[in-house]
C-alpha cells in the first residue's frame, strides 16, 4: 500500500530524497499486485499549469524510475496557446524541437480522485546529458532550496490561492461577497471540489469564502517548499477538474474584475536544522529590497496589474507590518510560529518561481537601497526586470532572460486583441 501523507513543517531535500526511495519500493509492490495501473507525469511549466503525460505502470518501473521519459524542450517556451516564443534565450529549446528527461520526484506521488490505480507524480527535468534546465521554475526552486541548506537554513512554506467560481460566461455564481460566510448557496459545488483534494491527501488547513463575489480559499498546511508549491498546483488541478465536471469555471486570474484581486501569498519560515527557530529580519529585508526588480515574477501577465492597479489589498507600497494585511510582507505568529507572509504575488504567479525568487532575495538580504513600490504597468516592470543586476545575481541570466520574453509576447498579444472594453470606449466616441 502507498501511504504519502505530507509532513508539515521544514523537511531538508535530503530526507525528500529518502521519502521518494521508499516510495519507489511500496510503488513496485503496488504495481506488481495490479493496484496501480498507470502514472501520470507532471512538469510545472512558466505558466503556472502542469505539462503531463500518462504512462503505463509496469513500464514506469521498469524503465521511466531509473533512466527518465522525454518530454520535448519547447514546454519551457511556449505562451499560454502552447505555441513557441520566439526569443534568443529560447533557441536551444526550439531550434530542433528535441526532448528532455522527467525524473520522477517519487515524494509527490498523489491517487488521481476518481481513478482508482492512477496515481500523479510531479518531475524535474534536465537535459539528455544530465545538465539542468535554467528556466524551469521547479529548477530553479531546488536550487534556491540547496544554497539556504548550505547556510544551514531549511524553510517551512505555506501557500494561499484564492479562487474565483464563475460560469461559462464568467459571471460569478454569487453576485455578493463570502468573506467568512456559511457558504450555503455554494455547499454542493464546495462539497464536491473539498472532496476531491481531500481525496488526494493535500492536507487543507482551511477553507472559507473571501471577499469578492464568488471568490473562496482552501489553505494547505505549512510543508517543505517544494511540496508546497507542488501541492499547491495540485490543488488548483484538482479544483478546476471537479469545477468543470459541475459546469462551472474555477478561474485563477489575478483580477476576475477590477478591484477584485486573487493572490498567491506565501507563508515562510525559517528554521535550522536542529529545529530552533531562525531570524527572520535579514531575509525580509533582503525580499523588501528586491521586490520593486521581481515585479515581473509576482505579476506575469496583463491581467495582473489590474489586480496591482486596482485591488484594494494589492500591495503596491514596499513595507513591512505587524500582522497587518495592508502591507506588503506581514509579520505574523510568535517565537517558533514568528512567520512572513509574503503578499505581492497574484494567483496567477507560478509558485515554484514565486518561492525561488523569494528565497534568493532573503538570501542575499538588503541592499541598502529604499524599497520603494512595486511597478503597476507591465512596460515598467518589463524594464526593471531586464535592467536588474540583483534580478540577474538572484536567478541568472537565464531565467530573468525568459520572464522577459514571455512579458513581451504577453504585451504584444494584448495589443495585438481586439477586446469588449475597446468597443466599448469606441461606442462612447460615436
Amino acid at each position: 500500500m502507498i501511504t504519502n501523507r505530507r509532513p508539515r513543517g521544514p523537511r531538508t531535500l535530503a530526507d525528500r530524497a529518502a521519502t521518494a526511495a521508499d516510495l519507489a519500493d511500496a510503488l513496485r509492490s503496488e504495481v506488481d499486485s495490479g493496484a496501480v495501473r498507470s502514472l501520470v507525469l507532471l512538469v510545472p511549466d512558466p505558466h503556472a499549469r502542469f505539462a503531463s503525460v500518462e504512462l503505463g505502470a509496469r513500464f514506469f518501473v521498469d524503465t521511466v524510475l531509473a533512466g527518465g521519459y522525454g518530454v520535448c524542450s519547447y514546454v519551457f517556451a511556449w505562451n499560454p496557446a502552447r505555441e513557441a516564443v520566439s526569443a534568443e534565450v529560447f533557441a536551444p529549446y526550439t531550434a530542433t524541437y528535441g526532448d528532455l528527461l522527467m525524473r520522477p520526484d517519487l515524494a509527490t506521488l498523489t491517487p488521481l480522485p476518481g481513478e482508482p490505480g492512477t496515481w500523479l507524480v510531479v518531475c524535474d527535468v534536465e537535459w539528455p546529458g544530465g545538465e539542468p534546465v535554467p528556466i524551469a521554475p521547479r529548477t530553479a526552486l531546488r536550487g534556491q532550496l540547496a544554497a539556504v541548506e548550505e547556510l544551514g537554513l531549511v524553510p517551512s512554506v505555506g501557500i494561499e490561492h484564492e479562487v474565483t467560481f464563475t460560469d461559462a460566461a464568467g459571471e460569478p455564481l454569487v453576485t455578493d461577497g463570502l468573506d467568512y460566510a456559511t457558504l450555503d448557496r455554494l455547499r454542493p459545488l464546495l462539497n464536491a471540489v473539498g472532496s476531491e483534494v481531500d481525496e488526494a491527501g493535500l492536507d487543507v488547513e482551511s477553507r472559507r469564502g473571501e471577499c469578492h463575489p464568488g471568490q473562496y480559499e482552501s489553505v494547505l498546511g505549512h510543508r517543505d517548499a517544494l511540496a508546497a508549491c507542488d501541492d499547491a498546483m495540485l490543488q488548483q488541478l484538482l479544483i478546476r477538474r471537479a469545477a468543470t465536471a459541475r459546469g462551472v469555471r474555477a478561474g485563477y486570474l489575478a483580477a476576475e474584475t477590477a478591484g477584485a484581486g486573487s493572490s498567491c501569498h506565501v507563508h515562510l519560515s525559517l528554521s535550522r536544522r536542529d529545529g530552533s527557530p531562525a531570524d527572520l529580519d535579514r531575509f525580509v529585508a533582503g525580499v523588501l529590497a528586491a521586490a520593486a526588480d521581481l515585479t515581473a515574477i509576482w505579476a506575469p501577465t496583463w491581467n495582473s496589474y489590474v489586480r496591482l492597479r486596482t485591488a484594494p489589498f494589492a500591495p503596491r507600497d514596499l513595507r513591512v507590518g505587524v500582522d497587518d494585511r495592508t502591507a506588503a510582507l506581514r509579520l505574523a505568529g510568535t517565537g517558533a510560529n514568528r512567520r512572513v507572509e509574503v503578499r505581492l504575488a497574484g494567483a496567477d504567479a507560478p509558485p515554484h518561481l514565486v518561492v525561488a525568487a523569494l528565497l534568493a532575495a532573503g538570501r542575499h538580504g538588503p541592499t541598502g537601497t529604499p524599497p520603494g513600490r512595486l511597478h503597476d504597468t507591465p512596460w515598467a516592470a518589463r524594464a526593471a526586470l531586464h535592467g536588474s543586476a540583483l534580478a540577474r545575481t538572484l536567478l541568472g541570466d537565464a531565467m530573468v532572460d525568459a520572464r522577459v520574453a514571455l512579458l513581451d509576447e504577453e504585451i504584444a498579444a494584448g495589443l495585438d486583441t481586439v477586446t469588449d472594453w475597446q468597443r466599448h470606449r469606441g461606442d462612447l466616441r460615436a
